[in-house]
């Protein structure tokens, strides 16, 4: 029995495959021992138009014991132009929807719409708010997520000040190992969430070529595989008594192209490997 802190998602990026099915990842994160899945509401729109419901997903999930954890969404929150925004918030309202039917605790709020450019922050925290404010009649949390390739909410640091200005309670954030590399070069940031801050981590590592001033997403390699400092960040977040999941976030095609099943094995594997032994 492992006595590590940390429980294990599977984000379906990391095993994207045209031939299967939202339904078929969640069996497949099940069989390969993971303890939560983190679909794309994409994924969940294409089960549906093909004749699926959202109630079959809860219950295949929950019959195989495994969570899902958070939806992976895109929607424009923060933009500056109210019209987009308001569409923005309309489309957070039918994913946070369909979270709840789910049983799915967080949608993530990314800076899409203001990745590409760069916008005032403290506005930013505002729209935070708003967005909040706008889906508080549902049970799923707003999870607050900074992309190192942004613009604008592109480090931690970012995302620290609209979480503290947005004048939001116990906002949950969502960190990526990636991303606070892409974003800042460091993962200091760690240290400044403070205890019950971290929503969920998405875990992942970076190879030392492509530098940080050329990397994609599409360099994520298995934790481990990389030069991420993996002994600092595991020291940071027991640290800070994360008890969260730790969510494989990849999109590499070279492991798509060995299939859902060995990646969601060997993705795992190697994870438990880097934070357990």
């Amino acid at each position: 029995m492992s006595d590590s802190p940390f429980s294990y998602c599977l984000n379906t990026s990391t095993i994207r495959s045209e031939a299967v099915s939202v339904m078929e990842y969640i069996d497949i994160a099940a069989d390969a021992g993971y303890d939560g899945i983190e679909p794309w509401v994409e994924e969940i729109d294409r089960w549906v138009d093909g004749g699926g419901t959202v109630g079959q997903l809860r219950e295949r999930a929950e019959s195989r014991g495994i969570r899902i954890v958070n939806l992976i969404a895109f929607f424009e929150w923060a933009v500056p132009e109210a019209e987009r925004r308001a569409r923005g918030i309309e489309e957070a309202r039918r994913c946070f929807e369909m979270a709840d039917a789910l049983g799915c605790s967080l949608v993530a709020t990314a800076p899409t719409g203001i990745h590409d450019r760069v916008v005032n922050i403290l506005p930013v925290a505002q729209r935070f708010a708003a967005l909040t404010d706008a889906v508080s009649d549902f049970s799923a949390t707003p999870l607050l997520e900074f992309w190192g390739v942004a613009q604008t909410l592109g480090t931690a640091g970012e995302a620290l000040l609209v979480a503290a200005e947005s004048g939001v309670p116990d906002v949950k954030l969502l960190a990526d190992i990636f991303h606070m590399y892409k974003g800042s070069g460091h993962h200091q940031g760690f240290e400044h969430f403070g205890p019950g801050r971290l929503g969920l981590v998405h875990v992942n590592d970076y190879p030392a070529q492509p530098t940080r001033d050329t990397i994609t997403d599409a360099d994520r390699v298995y934790p481990g595989d990389g030069v991420a400092p993996w002994t600092q960040i595991v020291a940071h977040l027991k640290h800070l008594k994360y008890r969260g999941m730790l969510s494989l976030e990849l999109f590499n095609p070279t492991y798509w192209a060995k299939g859902p099943v060995a990646v969601a094995h060997e993705g795992l594997a190697k994870l438990r490997a880097l934070v357990e032994g």
